[in-house]
């Protein structure tokens, strides 16, 4: 079964939600991966066109990415095993629930400046907390920090979502999965993704 791709606003939801992403690039060399923040970009339709970064200037992949820009990027969202421990209907089998997105990407060094990558990715960070934080409370520590950092714009080239949350179970497994399962994070997702399900 292909699971859905979702809306554009879970796909929004699972990058915010999930920013931590594996950048994956390839050269002569052979494959590099770093794990990064990365967060959305959006056109005036809130169509998902770019995603912005940064990381350090002495990660190799900054020459292999300039060199030759193309790279995959992989967001992992919610994800859980599912036991047949908790499904009332005999003969169940265990499954894995999970929603993903990969793209294919371009990066770009010089479409965005450093410090404005950085500020963009704190104030997302922070936006929730009491009393946020900005960069410029960094203090002196902030243009040294600044300096061994460079920041990117990923344009996405193509990409694939998949949300396999329990579309494809019947209603009674799908009723325990939801009652019983004990990461209430990916139940939450279940719930998004199957609306009008529960009774």
């Amino acid at each position: 079964m292909k699971f859905p791709q979702g809306t554009p606003d879970d796909l929004l939801a699972l990058i915010r939600s999930y920013p931590l992403a594996w950048l994956t690039s390839h050269d002569a060399a052979g494959f590099a991966a770093t794990p990064l923040p990365l967060i959305a970009e959006t056109d005036a339709e809130g169509r998902l066109t770019a995603l912005i970064g940064h990381c350090s200037r002495a990660n190799p992949q900054v020459a292999s990415l300039r060199a030759n820009p193309l790279a995959m990027v992989q967001f992992i969202g919610p994800q859980a095993y599912v036991s047949p421990g908790i499904i009332t209907r005999a003969g169940w089998a265990p499954t894995w629930n999970y929603a993903v997105a990969s793209f294919q990407v371009s990066v770009d060094f010089e479409a965005i400046s450093t410090i404005e990558a950085v500020r963009r990715l704190t104030n997302l960070m922070e936006e929730t907390q009491p009393a946020p934080w900005a960069i410029e409370q960094a203090g002196e520590r902030l243009e040294p920090l600044i300096a061994r950092v460079i920041g990117f714009r990923a344009t996405i080239l193509s990409g694939e979502a998949s949300f396999k949350m329990g579309q494809d179970e019947d209603p009674v497994s799908y009723a325990d999965i939801l009652e019983r399962h004990e990461d209430k994070v990916m139940v939450d997702w279940m719930r998004r993704l199957n609306p009008g399900r529960e009774a």
